[in-house]
């Protein structure tokens, strides 16, 4: 993490805050005492999905030589985007909305090799959670080649809502699982679609996958029996893409 990527002090973070900036998370000194801008900061946290969170001075020290003064703010490196402002701007344009979702998805290297193949497939947005997941960072930028400059990032507080939201909209929910009996090839990817993608090491959470449309897997042969979440996405993007072109 780059330190112009981060904002430093509580003073400095209160009036980022109160500025409506996104941010992305703050890290607290763990045991930081309830002075008046200590109180100031939450309150100005106050109905703002942001992950704080508190850690021990050392962890701070490491990210920054600076005095931080026992706060830490993390910038995205991109303007996150609205969904519900997207979807309508695709069927206006008369296209079919094409969205990949991540549910759990904590690698930002694999985030951003995804991003890259959904700007090059002609994906119309990538969403992520606002918790337990990755975010637009430095890492994840480098290996987008750009893509992340380019595609719309949106940031949802729930994945479950969302999948409910674009159903609503009109769009199939397709979700990937290492069990499931249905071929990725067998689903009609022809009209508004989205894809959910897991984690590689717990997949789609089960409420999720509960309310998707089709449940689909990717036949493997090897004895590993486990693709890498980028990889995964690729197959699964580039079959809605053949789809479509034929």
């Amino acid at each position: 993490m780059k330190e112009n990527e981060m904002i430093f002090g509580l003073r400095a973070v209160i009036e980022t805050l109160r500025a409506g900036k996104e941010i992305d998370k703050i890290l607290i000194r763990r045991g930081e005492p309830q002075s008046e801008l200590y109180k100031e900061l939450l309150e100005a946290l106050r109905g703002r999905d942001i992950t704080l969170r508190r850690i021990p001075q050392e962890g701070l020290d490491r990210l920054t030589r600076k005095n931080h003064q026992g706060v830490i703010a993390f910038l995205p490196a991109v303007e996150y985007q609205r969904l519900e402002d997207i979807i309508p701007r695709v069927y206006e344009e008369g296209r079919n909305p094409f969205v990949v979702l991540l549910d759990g998805v904590t690698d930002v290297r694999n985030f951003g090799a995804i991003a890259r193949t959904c700007e090059c497939a002609g994906v119309d947005a990538i969403v992520i959670p606002t918790h337990g997941s990755v975010s637009v960072n430095a890492d994840a930028m480098k290996t987008s080649a750009g893509a992340l400059n380019i595609l719309p990032v949106c940031r949802e507080k729930s994945i479950n809502h969302t999948i409910h939201f674009l159903q609503a909209s009109g769009l199939k929910v397709i979700a990937t699982a290492a069990q499931a009996a249905d071929n990725y090839t067998t689903v009609d990817c022809n009209g508004p679609l989205a894809i959910v993608m897991g984690a590689e090491d717990t997949g789609v959470a089960a409420e999720n996958l509960r309310i998707c449309d089709h449940i689909v897997g990717i036949p493997q042969f090897g004895s590993i029996n486990s693709l890498n979440v980028s990889v995964a996405s690729s197959i699964l993007i580039y079959e809605v893409v053949r789809q479509r072109m034929a």
